[in-house]
């Protein structure tokens, strides 16, 4: 009986020792949306963006339907242009980061938006970007 009791505590502490070390908490490569709030939906054919995060994005792609400018990617803050018709509520833009679990880390701010017409709005007049997984 006794040496039943010490397989079993042994087996448990081996487990134990197996299991340490192993979060599963650590950084996630993957992708963030870029999402733009209008109060013209559909109206705004141009922005001008950056996006400021803790490491260097991986890469960045357009939303269904824009064409994307962008400076080389690298350091913690990179400016995005796009072009075409820019609707509320859609993704904007695709990046890839480092770590998806630290999306709340990511932040845009948006330096210019322009009408089909090249007017740019006054800012930020309801307009806002969000960054989410």
């Amino acid at each position: 009986m006794n040496r039943s009791i010490a397989v079993t505590v042994l087996a448990v502490v081996v487990g134990v020792g197996v299991s340490c070390g192993k979060s599963g908490t650590g950084p996630v490569a993957g992708n963030l949306q870029v999402r733009l709030t209008s109060p013209n939906s559909g109206a705004d054919s141009a922005i001008v963006f950056t996006i400021a995060s803790p490491a260097a994005l991986t890469s960045a792609t357009a939303g269904a339907g824009l064409r994307l400018f962008a400076q080389p990617l690298g350091g913690n803050s990179t400016k995005f242009a796009l072009t075409g018709r820019l609707t509320t509520a859609a993704t904007i833009l695709t990046i890839g980061v480092a770590d998806v679990n630290a999306v709340g880390s990511y932040a845009g701010t948006i330096l210019g938006v322009a009408q089909p017409s090249y007017a740019l709005r006054i800012l930020p007049g309801g307009y806002a970007l969000s960054v989410i997984r």
